[in-house]
């Protein structure tokens, strides 16, 4: 899925001249937490959050809002002043993957995507990878997880698809993640059914070993843990 189709397009944007108050107060009447900063022919040059915004104004505007006299002080305080320069961006065609990446490599909440001129197309944040992956996943219905531990060769999907749709129940996705155990799978079908105990019963006499998801999860935090020579709790 490319984030084209994932992106908020109507952005709320702010000038490099407007005050910081005037920024919050956009934030504020929007529900949102970045504003991108654009110029006349909507480049961008910037991006301000609400963190930038708490920063910079003193502890008792933020607690007292109407307090006139600390406004005045910070009346000249512009957004040019606090606003990050040239923000990490993506492109319309990059993957939710792509993006789901660079918030773990940068911490970054939100990326205003752009094309080749540096004109702003739109922005996509947490939430909206949170969105879209609940849509991809099929999670967004009623179902059950299963993890299923398999032998790493050819052919271990086909069978466990098979004997599941046999029993006509569907799939709202299937993820496959590594095992500690070298040459080990961890295969993940989303189904969308409550009753899973007779495809349970059917895969455990297929010879598969059925995990609970969250102790498999668990088990390679410990795992890691001792590799690094830490103690698991």
């Amino acid at each position: 899925m490319f984030v084209s189709k994932s992106m908020t397009s109507n952005v709320i944007t702010v000038d490099k001249g407007a005050g910081i108050l005037e920024a919050r107060d956009k934030m504020a009447a929007h529900c949102i937490r970045h504003l991108p900063v654009v110029e006349e022919d909507n480049r961008l040059i910037g991006i301000i959050t609400d963190r930038d915004i708490r920063s910079a104004l003193p502890s008792t505007v933020i607690l007292d809002y109407e307090n006139r006299k600390e406004k005045e002080k910070i009346s000249d305080l512009k957004v040019k002043d606090i606003m990050t320069i040239n923000p990490v961006t993506v492109s319309p065609s990059y993957t939710i993957q792509d993006v789901l990446l660079l918030v773990l490599q940068t911490k970054v909440g939100a990326f205003p995507v752009v094309d080749e001129k540096g004109k702003l197309q739109g922005i996509i944040s947490v939430d909206d990878l949170l969105r879209a992956f609940v849509n991809v996943l099929g999670i967004g219905e009623p179902g059950s997880l299963l993890c299923i531990l398999v032998e790493e060769k050819l052919g271990q999907m086909k069978k466990i698809v098979d004997a599941i749709t046999e029993e006509n129940v569907s799939f709202g996705s299937i993820l496959v993640a590594r095992y500690w155990d070298e040459g080990k799978r961890a295969v993940f079908p989303y189904l969308l059914t409550q009753n899973i105990s007779p495809i349970k019963k059917k895969l455990q006499k297929m010879g598969y070993t059925l995990m609970d998801p969250m102790e498999w999860y668990m088990d390679q935090i410990n795992r890691e843990i001792k590799g690094k020579g830490g103690k698991s709790r």
